[in-house]
């Protein structure tokens, strides 16, 4: 049976997907035996350089920057709520993969140097 240019490029094209199809398998696969990793970007939208401990590893963020992090643990993320040196107020979150946060002045509080970290939709 003589084989068509045109069945040629269909039998080839639905090989190359099924390559795809494994290379996606294969990664899933990968981070369900590894445990999985989580991957977020974090601003800082403030005056100051933040501080926080990221599952367990201390990162100073300054204005102005923005950093793509991957954790393979939980993404717990904890920081001081007052941007004044000689006082530290604690708080966390359980990040979540894929979101993009940003440091921002809390301006719900009646402390002008409250911050806090909060999702960002665009």
């Amino acid at each position: 049976m003589a084989m068509t240019v045109e069945t040629a490029q269909l039998n080839n094209q639905s090989i190359l997907q099924s390559f795809g199809w494994v290379e996606e398998i294969d990664e899933q696969a990968a981070e369900i035996i590894s445990g999985g990793s989580e991957r977020f970007t974090i601003r800082n939208n403030t005056q100051y350089n933040i501080t926080h401990n990221l599952d367990g590893t201390l990162f100073t963020i300054q204005p102005g920057e923005a950093w793509i992090y991957t954790t393979p643990y939980n993404g717990i993320i904890e920081f001081d709520i007052d941007g004044r040196d000689y006082l530290r107020l604690d708080k966390s979150y359980n990040l979540s993969d894929g979101q993009i946060y940003e440091f921002q002045n809390n301006y719900d509080t009646s402390n002008p140097y409250d911050i806090d970290l909060y999702p960002v939709y665009s």
